[in-house]
């Protein structure tokens, strides 16, 4: 079996979650011996970590004299040009916060290729993310016809267009990956030209994964897909043992909690605030630490102020790497007070660096997780009662420690690929009937 599948990122050139998803999930399904993927993103840099997968850049493919089906992109692609000024932002999430779209009918125009006939694409989050959309679109639809396949696998909506496309071209069953959908980053405010793609991606489908029953909820009430349609496969987590163990130096023999993540309404990073201001006013050995950027970033550092708690609270800025490994080595505690998280594989990477996580019942990871303290994001009180408990009686944090580390160690992007294997063979069951 052969698997065109489309990402948008992969390591080590990532903002987030979504690259990591995929590189765990090809990775599991390179162990299945009789499949093969052949994952695209726009842009190839040449040092991508390869594991048993092809990877094709979509910048390095020749359109210039191509046979496209131009009547196709006319007439079914033309939503994604928009008519509107978009504004620089630096991750995926933070775009739907600084910007502001309309849906305007253009007529199709011609594509800027380069001396070889490609199309440049930035490889980033840019202020033109809209047209790179449309552009990677127009270069599956080429890659459809060179390549031999078997079915499509789109993961998020930056790359539904592109699946759209290369099923437009040869016929061949699509599969739709949601790791997010637009609800979850605007908190139910969503930008309908984002919403159009989605839904347009998950009713050409014909199955759509969703990383958690939480999202699959979503899919089903929100987008009207038939439920049937829609299956929930759980994420994973990369095996810690095969990480190098981080070098770090505390400095203080106080506890630290941490928040890593996106400072982004999403995560909710206000409640984080208010818990640590809380639980301060019982225990003074203790340090809060916001790990991340986001555009709610200098709102939370005026709030901590307002507060009186900055000398108990650390703005850290963006991690990635080693470095994140390197902050949960030296948290007592880590925090996800999610208002809406599709899944979140930052609280099992904290699990295996034996940190006890405390999450929110809105997050995704909490339907499989016993071994973790779960509030709702918006009850502040037991968020600082949970943190208070878990650092004033270590027992009760080495308990979670012990068989937090036992249970995330058997969730393995493995078993993830084995559930995504039985989503291909019931769509290509299907098709060939």
């Amino acid at each position: 079996m052969r698997v065109l599948m489309f990402g948008w990122e992969f390591p080590p050139h990532i903002s987030g979650g979504l690259g990591t998803a995929c590189f765990g999930l090809t990775k599991g399904l390179s162990c299945i011996s009789d499949l093969q993927v052949l994952f695209v993103v726009p842009k190839a840099f040449g040092d991508e970590e390869q594991h048993g997968i092809s990877l094709v850049g979509a910048n390095n493919i020749p359109v210039r004299h191509r046979k496209l089906n131009l009547k196709y992109f006319n007439d079914k692609l033309d939503y994604i040009e928009v008519g509107a000024k978009l504004m620089p932002y630096t991750d995926p999430d933070e775009y739907f916060y600084h910007k502001k779209t309309r849906t305007e009918k253009r007529p199709f125009q011609y594509i800027q290729t380069d001396e070889y006939g490609r199309i440049p694409f930035s490889g980033v989050y840019g202020e033109d993310l809209l047209r790179e959309i449309h552009n990677y679109a127009l270069v599956a639809n080429v890659i459809a016809q060179d390549y031999s396949f078997d079915l499509i696998h789109a993961h998020d909506w930056l790359t539904y267009p592109a699946g759209i496309a290369a099923k437009e071209a040869t016929g061949k069953p699509l599969i739709v990956h949601v790791h997010a959908t637009d609800f979850d980053r605007s908190g139910g405010s969503v930008n309908p030209v984002v919403f159009d793609i989605e839904k347009r991606g998950m009713e050409a489908a014909d199955k759509v994964i969703t990383v958690s029953n939480f999202t699959r909820h979503t899919v089903i009430e929100k987008y009207g897909i038939p439920e049937e349609k829609v299956i929930t496969v759980y994420n994973a987590v990369e095996p810690l043992e095969n990480r190098e163990k981080p070098v770090f130096k505390k400095g203080t023999n106080e506890k630290l909690v941490t928040f890593l993540g996106r400072i982004t309404m999403q995560k909710g990073p206000e409640y984080f605030v208010e818990a640590a201001h809380r639980v301060l006013q019982k225990i003074d050995n203790v340090r809060f630490v916001m790990a991340g950027s986001g555009d709610m970033m200098h709102r939370m550092i005026r709030r901590a102020a307002q507060l009186k708690i900055m000398d108990k609270f650390h703005f850290t800025g963006f991690l990635r790497g080693e470095e994140v490994f390197s902050m949960l080595a030296m948290s007592d505690l880590y925090v996800m007070p999610s208002v809406s998280e599709p899944f979140g594989i930052s609280p099992l990477e904290a699990m295996q660096s034996n940190v006890p996580v405390l999450i929110s019942h809105q997050s995704g990871v909490a339907e499989i997780l016993t071994y973790a303290i779960k509030t709702n994001f918006w009850d502040v009180d037991a968020m600082a009662d949970a943190i208070y408990g878990v650092l004033k009686y270590p027992a009760l944090s080495k308990m979670f420690v012990k068989y937090g580390k036992k249970e995330v160690d058997s969730l393995k992007w493995e078993k993830s690929a084995l559930d995504v294997k039985k989503v291909y063979d019931s769509v290509l069951k299907e098709f060939y009937r």
